[in-house]
């Protein structure tokens, strides 16, 4: 069969190019819709300090494992595994600290610490992003590898209490939004927005929950 050839050939070659290209999801995710609405719960009740962000934290983990694994976020996916130990783990923090003080402390790393945990987010990006870029599929594993790396650092100064978790969760939510956006996951980009204004005030309403116990 002889090949086409001139615009009618190019057209076909086009079209077949097209039908090649991977097709993303659209719509929403009924879970993906749960799910968001869990996180933003959680992050409210962290900013206030209440005890019950972790019960609602896992939930929206186990939620979010599954969302991650269907946009091929396996960074995300994999990090909420991570996640669901973490809030475990900071769950009995809190609540050891507010028994032993009736509240639950604000702490503060100096600049030392500050600095050890920017390069330690910094390198950890750098080693998982290349993991997943040779041996996985997954799309953008360096942007995916920096939302996943910040976020288990952030996660694990929120569970230890400390004031500078939500300096890394701006962070964690200036890049992913447009990285959930690029993935079409439109209603969590929309959620770390939404995000990005509480943990401005979580910074906010926990420094100076810490001024008020430094205090003289």
């Amino acid at each position: 069969m002889q090949e086409p050839s001139g615009e009618t050939g190019k057209g076909k070659r086009i079209a077949l190019d097209l039908a090649a290209m991977p097709r993303y999801r659209v719509g929403v995710n009924p879970v993906e819709i749960v799910a968001s609405l869990l996180l933003l719960a959680n992050i409210a009740l962290v900013a206030r300090r209440s005890i019950w962000n972790y019960p609602v934290g896992i939930a929206a983990v186990l939620l979010y494992a599954s969302v991650f694994y269907g946009a091929k976020l396996y960074s995300d996916m994999l990090l909420q595994g991570l996640f669901l130990a973490l809030n475990l783990y900071g769950w009995l923090n809190w609540a050891r600290a507010r028994a032993l003080t009736g509240e639950v402390q604000v702490l503060t790393l100096g600049w030392t610490g500050r600095i050890a945990w920017i390069a330690g987010c910094a390198v950890a990006t750098m080693a998982w992003g290349t993991l997943m870029h040779r041996f996985t599929d997954a799309s953008l594993p360096w942007w995916d590898a920096a939302v996943a790396m910040t976020s288990i650092a952030a996660q694990i100064l929120l569970s230890r209490r400390y004031l500078e978790n939500w300096v890394l969760w701006i962070l964690v939510d200036i890049v992913a939004v447009p990285l959930f956006a690029i993935r079409e996951l439109w209603l969590t980009a929309g959620v770390y927005l939404v995000l990005l204004v509480v943990s401005g005030w979580g910074l906010i309403d926990w420094e100076r929950a810490f001024r008020r116990r430094a205090a003289p």
